[in-house]
């Protein structure tokens, strides 16, 4: 484990910005987690925390130690099943030479005697005193990782951390970049839990040929544990410097401000559309057949992340006049979410899920939510969301899924926001039920505050619900009579048939009655929005 404080001149602080850098040596016992790099990792993290820096974590191990006490090893003798070596061993032993040339402590065993020779039996090997095993053998190595995945939670709350996997990052390393939350990943750099090997024997079977099939980014984007992915580390260290760019230089101060590459009082000439459209061209600009039509933010400062997962969510970050902000937006058109087939299930399919545009599902609800907490946490960021919901999709699938539990938990990262959030409801855009509700100003009124264009609209249902709920058929009927001069005539011919006893004749007005209504029902199925505005 190696720590550096760095110093890095940059566009946003040209006199020098500081940061803690702190990353594993794979080269020295293939990268593993030892006491001794335990207590170094935690240090370091906790130098950042006391002085409010970024922790920037470049992560290239092997997990928690597996110690072996070497010295051992070439005295080590078995006494053999029967003395013979394919039933087995009884025990393991050392002979009396050997184990005295150990310190004291090092062995515990019991002694037994065997053709006159004294052998000591081995109970356990505490591994005392010995030069291979004062770095850990055993659970002390495990305490070290829950010290620093301790550690890593505190930073995550205090600073800015963020994690480059650019190689394999097993066990408690993983852990690490989940626990810092913001994660960039080079394409040849999983991140397990356990080797796939390991995996192929407890299955009995060879399942898995290779660790990118565990924790490769083809995993850990859709799952969205992954925030950007980099093809090598030239482009991962460039992701990094990007990521800082919006990022103050300590967790007290604000966000650095540039010089606007726009200017502040341009106009933004793409106009959402009520039809899907690609809500990026909103926030970054796009080229048309008409020349270049600019986005909400400043041209060329809008970074996306977290592409992969939540896809009917679009979370990033950009500049707007210079000043870094969050940025949350919503997908309009429809998408699909894929589920792998697990290969140690030989029943299990890929499954497709389309998801509609305009609308929370658990993975997106999630991610919103977890963008909010990042930009808030160490980032210090201002919000722009652009609120464009319909509502949470409420389906048996999605309830079970937790949409209930992620959508509450974005008004529990908006409660704790500590900067200043804007809501704005874009052109055609549309803000109804618990979408508005989880971002209501009201939630933070001290930070939050909502806009919306003459040309949006909210409410707590869609015209089609509002009339399913309260303009149902029987009142749908009483102004179909009072409104349809043809049912006005049918109702007067109705009661002179009724009142001159001629039931032939009514039951005829009755016929025409009620065609008249399927005629005129049609109408208001056809067109709701109109009948509950008039409604």
């Amino acid at each position: 484990m190696i720590a550096w404080r760095c110093t890095l001149c940059s566009p946003e602080y040209p006199a020098g910005r500081d940061m803690v850098l702190i990353a594993n040596d794979v080269t020295h016992k293939a990268g593993s987690f030892g006491v001794d790099e335990d207590i170094l990792f935690q240090k370091a993290s906790e130098y950042a925390r006391e002085r409010g820096l970024p922790r920037i974590h470049i992560a290239c191990n092997s997990g928690a130690r597996v110690g072996l006490a070497e010295e051992l090893k070439p005295f080590i003798k078995a006494k053999w099943t029967k003395d013979d070596p394919s039933k087995g061993f009884d025990y393991l032993y050392l002979e009396e030479d050997a184990f005295k040339s150990f310190p004291e402590g090092a062995i515990e065993a019991h002694q037994e005697e065997v053709a006159g020779k004294t052998r000591y039996v081995i109970d356990s090997i505490v591994g005392a005193g010995l030069k291979s095993t004062q770095g850990g053998i055993g659970v002390e190595n495990l305490r070290g990782s829950g010290l620093i995945a301790g550690e890593t939670s505190k930073a995550y709350n205090e600073v800015f951390t963020l994690s480059y996997v650019t190689g394999r990052s097993v066990g408690i390393g993983a852990y690490l970049n989940r626990l810092g939350q913001r994660v960039i990943q080079m394409v040849n750099g999983p991140m397990i839990l356990t080797g796939f090997s390991a995996l192929n024997k407890l299955l009995g079977k060879n399942v898995y040929s290779s660790q990118d099939q565990l924790g490769g980014p083809q995993v850990m984007v859709p799952n969205g544990i992954t925030h950007q992915v980099v093809n090598d580390d030239t482009e991962g260290v460039g992701a990094i410097l990007d990521w800082l760019s919006y990022v103050p230089k300590d967790a007290y101060c604000t966000p650095p401000i540039i010089d606007p590459v726009d200017s502040i009082s341009r106009d933004v000439t793409f106009t959402p559309s009520k039809t899907p459209y690609d809500p990026r061209h909103m926030l970054a600009g796009t080229q048309s057949e008409g020349g270049k039509l600019t986005g909400f933010f400043d041209e060329g400062s809008f970074k996306e992340y977290l592409p992969g997962w939540g896809k009917s969510v679009v979370v990033g970050r950009a500049k707007l006049g210079g000043v870094p902000m969050g940025v949350i937006a919503v997908e309009t058109r429809s998408m699909d979410r894929k589920i792998p087939a697990d290969p140690a299930n030989p029943e299990s399919q890929e499954v497709v899920e389309p998801q509609a545009g305009q609308v929370w599902f658990p993975d997106s609800a999630f991610k919103t939510a977890t963008a909010i907490r990042d930009f808030n946490r160490g980032e210090n960021l201002p919000l722009m969301i652009f609120a464009n919901w319909r509502g949470f999709s409420g389906g048996t699938r999605d309830m079970y899924q937790e949409v209930l539990k992620f959508g509450a938990q974005i008004v529990d990262a908006l409660v704790e926001y500590k900067s200043p959030v804007f809501v704005y409801i874009p052109p055609g855009g549309e803000l109804r039920g618990g979408s508005w509700v989880v971002i209501d100003p009201t939630i933070n009124p001290e930070q939050m505050e909502m806009y919306a264009d003459v040309e949006s609209r909210g409410g707590i249902l869609e015209p089609p619900g509002i009339v399913e709920v309260k303009f149902r058929a029987a009142q749908q009927k009483e102004m179909m009579h009072r409104l349809d001069p043809d049912l006005r005539k049918l109702d007067a011919m109705l009661e002179e048939s009724s009142s001159s006893e001629v039931g032939s004749v009514a039951a005829d007005v009755e016929a025409q009655i009620k065609a008249r209504e399927e005629q005129a029902g049609a109408l208001v199925h056809s067109d709701r929005l109109r009948v509950c505005r008039l409604a």
